[in-house]
């Protein structure tokens, strides 16, 4: 069985373009925020559902349908699967990869780091947005399988996170592996997480931006490594 874990909703179309083999499960949380709790993976799940609710309105029973269950495909694979991860470089789709891993770490899968690899410099916290389904195929072709101390590393850096614990964070972003791309800055983004942003935001409005669409792409400009979407530029603008 071959699996591709997509970045969101918003990637399946072209994907699908590409014709490439395999079965798609979706991967619609945002790790980047909020309650990371929790004794077991159904309670993690049941505080995720809970935070969402409070802070976006989301519906309990369709998270736990359309985001707790289709991740939840990934426990319990055999030798004979393949996973492939297209995930991003920024911070937002980092967290959310370093779940997938920490959920994959127990399987007998053969995992894979797909990126935007065909992506300018410049470009790359723009991730797979708006890349065609060649451009797809092309990132598809130059994926890397992970070593067992990557998955290791996928592990550990999913254990920091949720600790808060930045000092062992900061260690493990010194790694270079070619399944962790720009470690070292997205590790100092998370980091920085709590002023940097905000930071960030306050110089934008300074500048005389009003309105949100030009809040939002100065700040995605500017802070990309985040990742953020509108929905959490727009938290951070509530706040204050």
């Amino acid at each position: 069985m071959i699996y591709h874990v997509l970045p969101g909703d918003s990637l399946v179309e072209e994907f699908d373009n590409t014709k490439i083999d395999g079965d798609k499960i979706i991967c619609r949380e945002c790790m980047i925020v909020g309650d990371l709790s929790g004794e077991t993976l159904d309670e993690f799940f049941d505080r995720r559902a809970n935070f969402l609710l409070v802070a976006y309105a989301t519906d309990e029973i369709e998270y736990h349908e359309k985001v707790a269950d289709e991740l939840s495909r990934l426990i319990d694979l055999d030798d004979e699967t393949e996973v492939n991860l297209w995930f991003e470089y920024e911070l937002f789709c980092q967290t959310n990869m370093w779940f997938c891993l920490y959920l994959l770490a127990g399987t007998g899968a053969a995992v894979y780091r797909v990126e935007p690899s065909v992506r300018k410099f410049d470009e790359i916290w723009k991730g797979f947005g708006g890349l065609t389904a060649p451009e797809l195929k092309a990132c598809f072709a130059e994926r890397y399988r992970f070593t067992g101390d990557e998955l290791h590393l996928g592990v550990d850096l999913w254990a920091a996170y949720t600790a808060g614990d930045h000092e062992r964070l900061r260690e493990l972003g010194q790694t270079v592996s070619p399944c962790f791309p720009h470690l070292t800055e997205v590790v100092e983004a998370e980091i920085e997480k709590s002023t940097r942003p905000a930071e960030v935001l306050r110089d934008i409005k300074g500048g005389g931006a009003r309105e949100f669409d030009e809040i939002f792409k100065q700040f995605t400009e500017r802070a990309g490594i985040y990742g953020y979407g509108d929905a959490q530029v727009a938290d951070l603008l509530e706040k204050g």
